[in-house]
């Protein structure tokens, strides 16, 4: 065999492994999109998306909200996840993912998917490219805050019996 056909069958094997990469890379941040849509997470990180029930474009996904969520814990903002995840690499990403959070996020369910769908997440977010302004910092108890909030301050509790 010349080096000619050498190099060319080099180049084919080589093709065809980078489009079968491709289509796995596709695949998984379609199921990074799945994820995305089933579990919940634009409620909260796409401005409008509750009160539009749904009906908001993908390019507006995940880019954060000034909406606080206000408890005994302070007020948190939904992050941008779209430029938060530009800040880091996949590793930190798992890592991050895994890590307690401030109410309402539901971080047990976040912890509770596997590697491959929180890889599958990241890679999809990573995929809509940067967009939107940073989510306002959290505000401590007792704190002002100056942006509108949702209340979910614990009402009409019942006496906890002392034991």
């Amino acid at each position: 065999m010349n080096t000619s056909m050498k190099i060319a069958g080099t180049l084919l094997a080589s093709l065809v492994s980078l489009a079968a990469w491709a289509q796995g890379d596709d695949a998984e941040i379609r199921h990074g999109r799945y994820l995305i849509q089933t579990s919940g997470c634009n409620d909260c990180h796409t401005p409008g998306y509750m009160q539009k029930d749904g009906q908001v474009a993908e390019s507006e996904w995940l880019t954060g909200d000034a909406m606080g969520w206000h408890g005994p814990w302070g007020t948190t903002y939904p992050a941008n996840l779209r430029q938060l995840v530009q800040q880091m690499d996949e590793k930190t990403w798992l890592k991050r993912a895994r890590q307690p959070m401030r109410p309402p996020m539901p971080a047990p369910s976040l912890r509770a998917m596997s590697d491959a769908d929180l890889k599958a997440i990241y890679r999809y977010v990573r995929s809509l490219g940067a967009k939107g302004q940073p989510a306002p910092a959290y505000v401590p108890p007792g704190g002002q805050v100056a942006t509108p909030y949702l209340d979910l301050t614990p009402k009409n509790l019942p006496v906890q019996v002392a034991q």
